[in-house]
């Protein structure tokens, strides 16, 4: 593989979480319990030396059952959380959709939350000037737009933050499960907006649950079992592997 095609690389990473046996119900009980050791608790590896790497314009699918670590690894891939051990190189700009509402103000508007979600991905204001009409008809809220989000519901939070994180072609898009709250004509239009940023050079991480969407859009990708990479390659024969579990 040529370096200079390489836009993702996934280096050994492992993510080790604490998990304590105790209970602790406020932060000054714990900071002195920690102090003095008295907490008890076992490691637990969300993700052991996963490697890989993906190239520019490629559409790459993650997938395994829930708990085998997919939305950990994209959020070490988004900047999110940091490894315990390994790295992840990133060469180009992310446009990340790894949590419905994050990047939201509740108690904002619709208007008011497409120019902080923006500012949040990198967006410039008169950028978000010239492409809040579109943004907001893409997403459907034309009738809402001075609504507060906290009176939406998930399926207008994600075709809103769906319209914002697309309205620019990113080097890199990724996408968890978000889009699976949307109605399914919704889904078939993102799913088309998608295969245009392909098309134009847009790389996707994607993870699902839904095959039938993993297959249409993803030419490659992983399957994780209990933190472990347990085949990466061509989606059919991942997609197949997973089906087999």
């Amino acid at each position: 593989m040529n370096e200079q095609d390489v836009i993702v690389e996934v280096n050994d990473v492992s993510m080790m979480f604490r998990l304590y046996k105790e209970k602790v119900n406020d932060l000054k009980n714990f900071v002195i319990k920690k102090i003095k050791r008295e907490l008890s608790y076992h490691e637990f590896y969300a993700l052991k030396h996963i490697s890989f790497q993906v190239r520019r314009g490629e559409s790459f699918g993650m997938v395994g059952v829930n708990g085998s670590g997919k939305s950990t690894l994209l959020k070490i891939i988004a900047g999110v959380m940091k490894p315990t051990e390994g790295n992840v190189q990133i060469h180009g700009t992310v446009a990340p959709m790894i949590e419905l509402g994050a990047g939201f103000d509740f108690d904002l508007t619709a208007r008011e939350n497409v120019f902080l979600n923006g500012a949040i991905l990198g967006y410039d204001k008169h950028m978000l000037e010239e492409k809040f009409d579109e943004i907001i008809q893409f997403a459907e809220l034309e009738k809402f737009v001075d609504v507060p989000i906290k009176n939406f519901s998930s399926g207008m939070i994600t075709r809103l933050g769906f319209s914002i994180a697309t309205i620019e072609k990113p080097d890199i898009l990724i996408v968890d499960e978000i889009l699976a709250v949307g109605d399914f004509r919704f889904q078939e239009k993102c799913e088309e907006r998608i295969n245009s940023m392909l098309d134009s050079g847009t790389t996707l991480l994607l993870v699902s649950h839904n095959m039938d969407q993993v297959k249409r859009l993803c030419k490659n990708g992983i399957l994780l079992s209990h933190g472990e990479n347990l085949v990466c390659g061509p989606m059919e024969e991942v997609c197949e592997q997973y089906e087999n579990l």
